[in-house]
């Protein structure tokens, strides 16, 4: 009981608002904004670097198309083949077909990381092959935007109670009341802080040394940095051992929804954190 009493009580509600019907939820705003920042960071560099202003203008659009259709793509073939290879129109669009007929509109409802990851590597490949432009140069510079993104998507996972880490006595702890009522370490912000840190870091590096550092510095320190936080979270406070992920359900992640709880075989945020309970 005294853990309680110091602990923060976590239960936001996850939808911004309604829009004629069409749910608004903070994950999706919390995702733009996230993208966005991305852009401003990648166009300052461009201009620093003084590429041609009509090299950029269709990079947001690779980058956007790649890491939506690869996240989409990478959740649906990994998590679920089954149903959706049988629901093909769902994987494509943002809808549910209703099974008296007729649909309605869901937003994407799953989106994998590690597929955004490779969806926007194989269209950062073509962008380069377009604009012949050096890969290693345009991925040192999304390197350096990568960070405030993260950020922001940590940030949405904090507003839907989701990636949690593990029970804690510390004062700070967060009780997730849509999970149970245990304090908990809130994994989340934990990831989105040391994120921004590294933002910060990374301009402060971009600024004043990038003309020093060699091809491809950018892209391996954003990839140490981040996979190291990783390994030290899952070593020290958010460790979750498979078998215990394993019984509990995964709720899905839409871009403007993310409200219906489903089993999914397996996560790679399941070996290191708690996901959240229906």
């Amino acid at each position: 009981m005294n853990n309680l009493l110091l602990s923060i009580n976590w239960n936001p509600n996850p939808e911004l608002f309604n829009l004629f019907g069409i749910s608004i939820r903070y994950y999706g705003l919390l995702w733009a904004i996230g993208i966005f920042f991305a852009y401003i960071v990648v166009h300052y560099q461009y201009r620093d670097k003084k590429i041609d202003e009509k090299k950029f203008e269709p990079l947001f659009f690779y980058c956007f198309f790649g890491i939506l259709i690869g996240a989409r793509l990478g959740h649906c073939l990994f998590y679920d083949p089954g149903y959706y290879l049988n629901h093909f129109w769902e994987m494509i669009l943002p809808v549910k077909f209703l099974p008296g007929g007729g649909w309605k509109f869901t937003g994407y409802e799953g989106l994998a990381s590690h597929g955004g990851t490779l969806g926007l590597i194989i269209s950062l490949w073509l962008y380069c092959r377009k604009t012949k432009m050096n890969y290693m140069d345009v991925v040192d510079m999304i390197a350096v935007a990568t960070p405030i993104t993260a950020c922001f998507i940590r940030l949405a996972n904090l507003m839907n109670s989701e990636i949690i880490g593990k029970v804690t006595d510390v004062s700070w702890a967060f009780v997730f009341e849509r999970v149970d009522m245990q304090p908990r370490h809130p994994a989340q912000l934990y990831e989105a802080i040391a994120y921004f840190i590294l933002f910060l870091v990374m301009m402060f590096l971009y600024k004043n040394y990038s003309k020093k550092l060699h091809r491809g510095f950018f892209f391996g320190l954003c990839l140490t940095a981040i996979f190291t936080f990783r390994f030290c979270a899952v070593m020290s406070w958010a460790i979750c051992w498979p078998f215990m992920a394993l019984s509990q359900p995964m709720q899905k992640k839409s871009l403007l929804q993310a409200e219906t709880p489903k089993r999914m075989p397996f996560s790679y945020d399941y070996l290191y954190f708690q996901e959240t309970q229906p």
